[in-house]
């Protein structure tokens, strides 16, 4: 079933609800393409054999194991199919640079979570919220209890 799957794309999948016939179109895909495919049924959560179609459509010639045979995109103009690889692309380097950020962005949260806990836990600044704002203290106590930045 995983013949012609690079190792790491099966990784990303392999506690995934994804078809045989997934695997076939995945298979037509140069390997790391393969594994930028895999991310993005991931990221999308959709791990359809529609969504796989799509996802080969919209591959470059030079991203396919065999580039002269035409991709089946029925019912798909060669002008659909274009604007299907740029919009891919875009989307692939969106989530790069989402992926480039996120690091700093939880690091950020997670620092700032531990200021506003530490400011919390003076008396004297929670009773000034208490009587000055106290429509934003549940919210604030709400947010430094979360451990879900911490995992």
């Amino acid at each position: 079933m995983l013949d012609g799957i690079c190792p790491e794309a099966a990784e990303l999948l392999k506690d995934k609800q994804v078809t045989l016939t997934s695997f076939r179109i995945l298979r037509k895909m140069k390997p790391l393409h393969q594994i930028e495919a895999a991310e993005l049924m991931m990221t999308m959560n959709k791990y359809t054999v529609n969504y796989a179609r799509s996802l080969l459509a919209a591959t470059p010639e030079s991203q396919l194991v065999n580039p002269e045979k035409p991709k089946a995109a029925k019912g798909v103009s060669r002008q659909q199919l274009e604007l299907m690889e740029r919009a891919s692309a875009n989307l692939e380097r969106e989530l790069r640079l989402v992926e480039d950020t996120y690091g700093t962005d939880h690091l950020d949260l997670v620092l700032a979570r531990g200021y506003v806990s530490k400011l919390i836990s003076n008396a004297r600044i929670t009773r000034y919220i208490e009587m000055h704002h106290a429509e934003f203290l549940p919210e604030i106590e709400k947010t430094t209890e979360t451990e879900a930045l911490t995992s």
